[in-house]
């Protein structure tokens, strides 16, 4: 490590610490940067992973709703070694997830870096190392620390960042406005009338929880949008698929899940819902759209307990305009205009990642990139996909780990001092 000490210039010694990281750092504490800390630590490879919250996976702890269940059955989203409890329904709730999520980080001994707000990392390329520089975001105090590290893993996912949609005259609307992540529960709009923007699966939730509540949800749905039953003959939709897929082409497994669709749903155009021209599971595959999964919005819809209406034109004090001509009074918004990644709001690079935040290479390929980059959970195949990658940075990592250092034991915490030469 005779470069180690290059990387620091005089200022830095007096206003930033630096910590060498004894393996790779992981940037994350979300199902995907615990499912490869998991993964690393079976191997024997020391990390670190730092959380800019004070919480591991904080989307799900702090910005869901109360009545969110998994969308899929609990063994497509379990996490690499170890399964849900055998006790956990077939779409465990949400506390019962975060729950999962806080067993996994207690049996693999993982203990992140909380409240470490990554305002950077780039490659080094005289050392040949990673240079990671956080914020401390707990406290009034600025503390500045910079990691040096080996290998980066880049776990901050596809729902980093909510999306504010521009829409004309939002800013005038005199009503609440909030996105769907500060939504909890239906309750707190009793009796009002809300605009619903987004018929994704929130906002058809959303909506659904809001009738529930005894709200008046209008849902905007701009673009067409696939719904499939959650079930079909008592079995998972998704599971369905997934076999099928073993034995048919994926255009005609998509016509079967069309076919299914209609006969439990029936035509939903009618409803308002205009189905995309390409199949859902290539929709998905191509554009990462998922197809929404019917639990009870479409009942809600058939009886006007939900009203679904066009694009929005612009909003005014009181009411909002839409793209028919239509003017509704309404109470409230709820943003339901989904997420994206932050990746290049920190990382300085861009061979890898592209400027939407989401590896160049198409999955499986996705998640390695050069000088010891790696990602996970951006193959918008949700938690199956993380896992996937998670097992793969983890041998990859762990293989030349094993090489170098020629020791059938390693110690398995982070291992790291103060970069700081003595004059």
């Amino acid at each position: 490590m005779e470069n180690l000490f290059r990387l620091v210039d005089h200022e830095d010694l007096f206003s930033r610490r630096c910590i060498w990281v004894n393996g790779p750092v992981i940037v994350g504490a979300g199902p995907s940067g615990l499912a490869t800390a998991a993964c690393l630590r079976e191997q024997g490879v020391p990390f670190m992973v730092l959380e800019r919250a004070d919480c591991i996976a904080s989307l799900w702890q702090r910005r869901t709703y109360d009545r969110l269940k998994l969308h899929l059955p609990k063994q497509f989203c379990q996490l690499p070694k170890l399964p849900f409890p055998e006790d956990f329904p077939e779409y465990p709730t949400k506390k019962q997830f975060i729950s999962y999520l806080e067993s996994y980080a207690k049996k693999f001994d993982i203990n992140p870096q909380f409240n470490e707000c990554v305002q950077s990392a780039r490659y080094d390329e005289t050392s040949g190392l990673w240079r990671v520089k956080t914020v401390t975001s707990s406290s009034s105090t600025r503390n500045e620390v910079e990691y040096i590290c080996r290998w980066l893993v880049v776990a901050t996912g596809e729902n980093a960042e909510c999306v504010m949609p521009e829409i004309e005259g939002l800013n005038e609307f005199k009503g609440e406005v909030i996105h769907a992540c500060d939504y909890k529960s239906g309750e707190s709009f009793r009796g009002k009338k809300v605009l619903v923007v987004g018929c994704g699966n929130s906002g058809m939730e959303l909506s659904l929880d809001l009738c529930n509540h005894h709200a008046s949800p209008s849902m905007v749905v701009r673009s067409s949008v696939h719904v499939l039953p959650r079930e079909v003959f008592g079995r998972s939709t998704f599971e369905l698929a997934v076999m099928m897929l073993q034995w048919l082409p994926l255009w005609l497994v998509d016509k079967i899940l069309l076919i299914l669709a209609w006969l439990v749903l029936g035509n939903i155009e009618k409803l308002g819902l205009k189905r995309p021209s390409t199949g859902p599971l290539e929709l998905k595959n191509t554009e990462g759209k998922t197809p929404v999964l019917d639990i009870g919005a479409l009942k809600r819809i058939r009886s006007g307990d939900i009203k679904v209406v066009p694009g929005i034109k612009r909003f005014n004090n009181d009411d909002v305009e839409l793209v028919n001509g239509e003017n509704l009074d309404v109470d409230a918004v709820v943003l339901a205009t989904g997420y994206r990644s932050n990746v290049p709001s920190w990382l300085q690079e861009g061979e890898f990642f592209s400027k939407n935040g989401y590896p160049k290479m198409p999955f499986p390929h996705g998640w390695k990139g050069n000088a010891g980059l790696y990602a996970v959970g951006f193959t918008k195949r949700g938690l199956s996909g993380a896992s996937s990658d998670a097992v793969k940075i983890a041998q990859d990592i762990g293989n030349v780990w094993k090489q170098e250092t020629k020791q059938k034991k390693q110690r398995t915490t982070a291992c790291h001092r103060r970069c700081i030469s003595q004059f």
